[in-house]
Formats: structure tokens, C-alpha cells, sequence
């Protein structure tokens, strides 16, 4: 099994998004020991914006067409979406920026999004070819948005994120979410207790759902 770890906070020591993706990759080892992880810090190397050098892949240029530039835009793109596609789970770190997700997991996830490759269109509509994938979201919000009706049609981070994965075929999407962490140290400590009791109960699902698959 391969997990992806997705880091996408520049807060380094100080992000609570990157404390909860490392709690879950080391509680999903404990219960997948045979699980090889890979790192992707889009921090420390996001790639860049799509503009018209990077959007080869979308074009469908063929490579002999291609400028330098172009050739190199390319060669992330395929390098990302190969990473993501061989990954079996994924654990994606994504705070809260202004209701929405950093730009780094945007531009990456624009860079994942590739028709033919992730996705394809057909007569009846987008079909996704990234199916069978488990997406554990570490989901960090200084306010709280999953309990306050008034302010739930601000979130356009765990809604996004839930479509965009559904679109590219994944539908086993979990969120573990420390919500309020700007509201003070007691709520702060309060939702990283329940992001820890949201943590064990998703590794200890995915395991039991593991045990019973090698039942059957």
C-alpha cells in the first residue's frame, strides 16, 4: 500500500493542518505497518499557477510543439499526476485560507485534474478514472463553520475538496477537522481531542475494512 502525505501550510511548527497529517500517517502505520509513505510539501515546492506554458496537458499539444518552458510545466504536471495516481491513500493537509485552500493545493490539485488521465468526458457526462482511493482531509478552521448554520455557507474548503475528489472517481473522502483553533487555547485544545478521536476512528475503520476485504 502507498499513502501520499500532503503538506500544504507554510506555517511549518506552527500549523495545526501539518500536526494533524502527522498524527494521521503515524495512527494509519500503527494499523498498516506494511504502508510505504511518500512526502509532498507543497509549501516548500508548489507548482506554479497554470498559465499558458503549463497548460500543455490541457491542450493537448503535442510535445514537439512545445517550447523549453513548456516541456519543463509539462514534465511536473506528469510528475504529480503519476504520484497521485499511484498512491492508494492520501492524507491532505488543508487550513482554512479565506473559506477556501491555500493557493499551493490549488495549483496542485489544477495540476491533478487531467482530462483522460484523472478524468473523462462521455455522452452522459464526466466519468472519474481515480476511483478506489481513500482521501483522509486534516482540516484546520480558526472559526467554526460545521456548527453554526449561519456561517456554514462560507465553507468553500471541505465542500471543494469533497467535489473535486468525487469528480476525479473518489468517493471514500474523510475529514478529520480541528475547528475553532483561533477561538482561544481551551478550543484549540478541545478540537485537537476530537481531531484525535475523529483520527482513531477513520484508521480504525480503514483496518477493519481491510481485515474484512482479505475475509472475503
Amino acid at each position: 500500500m502507498k499513502l501520499l502525505h500532503i503538506d500544504s501550510s507554510p506555517l511549518g511548527t506552527q500549523s495545526v493542518s501539518r500536526e494533524l497529517t502527522r498524527r494521521i500517517v503515524a495512527q494509519w502505520l500503527d494499523t498498516h505497518p506494511n504502508t510505504t509513505v511518500e512526502h509532498l510539501d507543497l509549501a516548500a515546492d508548489a507548482p506554479s499557477h497554470l498559465n499558458i506554458d503549463s497548460l500543455g496537458f490541457r491542450l493537448g499539444l503535442d510535445a514537439a510543439g512545445l517550447t523549453d518552458v513548456q516541456k519543463r510545466e509539462n514534465a511536473i504536471s506528469e510528475k504529480l499526476v503519476t504520484q497521485f495516481l499511484a498512491a492508494d491513500v492520501l492524507v491532505v493537509g488543508a487550513p482554512m485560507y479565506n473559506f477556501s485552500v491555500p493557493s499551493q493545493l490549488k495549483a496542485w490539485i489544477d495540476r491533478i485534474a487531467q482530462a483522460g488521465r484523472t478524468f473523462k468526458y462521455t455522452d452522459k457526462g464526466p466519468v472519474g478514472l481515480a476511483a478506489g482511493k481513500t482521501v483522509i482531509v486534516a482540516s484546520s478552521r480558526g472559526g467554526a463553520y460545521s456548527t453554526n448554520p449561519a456561517l456554514a455557507f462560507l465553507d468553500h474548503q471541505e465542500s471543494y475538496l469533497k467535489a473535486v475528489f468525487g469528480f476525479v472517481g473518489i468517493t471514500d473522502v474523510r475529514f478529520v477537522r480541528a475547528e475553532g483553533v483561533a477561538m482561544g487555547e481551551e478550543a484549540k485544545a478541545k478540537a485537537l481531542a476530537a481531531a484525535d478521536a475523529e483520527i482513531q476512528a477513520h484508521t480504525s475503520e480503514a483496518a477493519n475494512e481491510g481485515k474484512a476485504a482479505i475475509r472475503a
